[in-house]
């Protein structure tokens, strides 16, 4: 699996890359925002890690020309006061971000999370008594038959595919509307009152939580 990691700290892209191979991972290494967007624009990779404070061009600019033409999995390094470029960044298509300074264990433990959603997967997903058949496109729940519209379903089939991730609305909009889509962010928020409903699920708290300031994450159950 290769790694794309654009960062100009020589000591902390050093650490990472060693630890990266380490775990197995192929890994190309960029010094500024300028040639890791154009590496990762022409060096087909499985994922990106990426600082936002590069030289040349600042990663959220990397990021919003990246999204552009390729939807490659990307985790953002930020400040830890950095709130605002959080939010910015998973408005604009980030899957993830860690805060500086971390332990490198909380960085592998994100990749693997977001590799193992990256991967194909068979046509049934199971998230407890949740069950998702993506080719009979049926929908059972505690024993029972949901019905579904098809973005109702294409919803809540990306939830499911990204398990315990916290997806931002635009993420949502982006993966079920498509990114040609010019309507309001709202959209998503209406249509996951739609998906609650139709499961039986109250407002907020259940299978699918709210994630104040950020967007929705499916956390994963136990089977019944």
């Amino acid at each position: 699996m290769k790694i794309l990691l654009i960062e100009d700290d020589a000591e902390i892209a050093g650490l990472l890359e060693l630890e990266l191979r380490h775990e197995g991972y192929d890994v190309l290494c960029a010094r500024d925002g300028r040639s890791g967007l154009h590496m990762a624009l022409e060096t087909p990779c499985d994922l990106i890690v990426l600082d936002i404070m590069l030289p040349q061009i600042n990663g959220l600019e990397v990021l919003r020309r990246l999204r552009q033409h390729r939807k490659t999995p990307v985790i953002l390094l930020t400040a830890r006061d950095a709130v605002m470029d959080k939010v910015t960044g998973l408005d604009m298509g980030a899957n993830d971000y860690v805060t500086k300074p971390f332990h490198i264990e909380e960085l592998l433990a994100r990749i693997r999370a977001l590799t193992r959603t990256a991967q194909p997967k068979g046509d049934v997903l199971v998230n407890g008594a949740l069950t998702l058949d993506r080719q009979t496109r049926a929908v059972t729940y505690r024993g029972r038959s949901v019905q579904l519209t098809k973005t109702q379903f294409d919803l809540l089939a990306y939830l499911m595919l990204n398990q315990d991730i916290v997806l931002s609305r635009e993420q949502l909009l982006n993966a079920v509307w498509g990114y040609t889509y010019a309507g309001s962010s709202n959209v998503v928020d209406v249509y996951i009152g739609y998906v609650r409903s139709r499961l039986g699920e109250r407002a907020d708290g259940g299978l699918i939580q709210s994630v104040r300031g950020v967007g929705y994450v499916m956390r994963s159950q136990k089977a019944e």
